[in-house]
């Protein structure tokens, strides 16, 4: 058989070489990609409502429109909130004015102690000449040669009625510096009144500002509820807003990570743009399988465990997304991660060296 057909012996051996080494290269080729159908569009959207309660008088926004960032989305009657501003700015107005009023009447009191001041010298300086008077005639009277008895009583009464007049104008003194001590305790009331009238006029001034409500990122408004008219009660949700900022959740099999590396080039297919490949990178591997983070985890030493393979989420950054493609949580991906075996096997020897 052999010596009868040589050739077709050389070329079934050359198919059969060409055939291994075909299946060698796609079998090295297969080896450095994972890929899965069990993949979605992910993002942190949430939903717009306002903070304050009001009616809608503007929604210059429609469904699943593109707004940048300080963007109005609706805009509440604002005029009650106006009035509450106004009111909270004529308080703090009248706080300021209580204040200015007691500093002027502690500059007055302060004046007033200065007199009081001045008369209780005066007074002191009176008293001291009655002393003098007093004594002198009180010698003069014992000696009776200039003086009589009823002179001395006089200047003695006299130097009674001083040391009267000197404790009243330290009583006075001493009230008027009182009142130093009751207008600082005013003060620092009203500079409290202030401080509350001022919280009071800043949160009318926040609550003016959030009957605007605006995006604070760029994204899309999708479920558009809000409508000119309707009464928006604080919370109420009136959109979802999906953010720019949106990457990929891909469920791979827990025996699809082993040679799975952060960083590593990835090749996005989009279903619902099937001829457009988007490039992206791989950003972490979650460090759990799906179902442990879920409501009910299952719960595998009851007695009854059959093992499956798990799926664990990858997180997935797209780096070139087009613009003019609209995609958002929930769509379906295919995505094909480029692996390394050889350097994560180097590394693996590197660590146990």
């Amino acid at each position: 058989m052999l010596r009868r057909r040589p050739q077709a012996v050389v070329g079934g051996l050359i198919l059969l070489f060409v055939a291994l080494r075909v299946g060698y290269l796609y079998w090295d080729y297969a080896s450095h990609f994972e890929w899965t159908d069990y993949a979605f569009i992910a993002a942190r959207q949430f939903a717009i409502a306002p903070k304050v309660s009001g009616y809608l008088i503007a929604v210059p926004v429609t469904d699943n429109e593109y707004v940048v960032a300080g963007q109005v989305i609706a805009r509440i009657d604002d005029r009650d909130y106006r009035n509450t501003l106004a009111g909270a700015q004529a308080q703090v107005a009248a706080e300021r004015a209580n204040i200015e009023n007691i500093d002027a009447q502690v500059v007055v009191q302060q004046a007033q102690i200065r007199a009081n001041q001045a008369q209780v010298d005066q007074a002191q300086a009176a008293l001291v000449f009655a002393q003098q008077q007093a004594k002198r005639y009180q010698e003069l009277a014992v000696t009776a040669i200039a003086g009589t008895v009823q002179d001395s009583q006089r200047y003695t009464s006299g130097l009674r009625q001083q040391h009267a007049a000197v404790e009243s104008a330290q009583a006075t003194l001493a009230l008027a510096q009182r009142q130093i001590e009751a207008l600082k305790a005013q003060r620092d009331s009203a500079v409290a009144n202030l401080g509350l009238r001022t919280a009071q006029r800043d949160q009318a001034q926040l609550d003016l500002s959030h009957t605007i409500v605006t995006a604070d990122q760029p994204g899309r408004v999708v479920q558009l509820s809000a409508a000119v008219g309707e009464f928006a009660q604080a919370g109420t949700n009136l959109s979802i807003f999906v953010p720019d900022d949106t990457w990929v959740w891909a469920n791979f099999k827990e025996t699809q990570l082993d040679f799975m590396r952060p960083g590593q080039p990835v090749a996005l297919e989009i279903d619902a743009y099937p001829e457009r490949t988007i490039r992206g990178r791989v950003d972490s591997v979650q460090p759990g399988s799906g179902t442990a983070f879920s409501l009910l985890p299952a719960q595998n030493a009851t007695g009854n465990y059959v093992k499956i393979v798990q799926r664990v989420p990858v997180k997935l950054i797209m780096d070139d997304l087009p613009i003019d493609v609209a995609v958002g949580p929930g769509m379906s991906v295919v995505p094909t991660v480029r692996i390394d075996p050889a350097r994560s096997f180097l590394e693996r020897l590197e660590a146990w060296l």
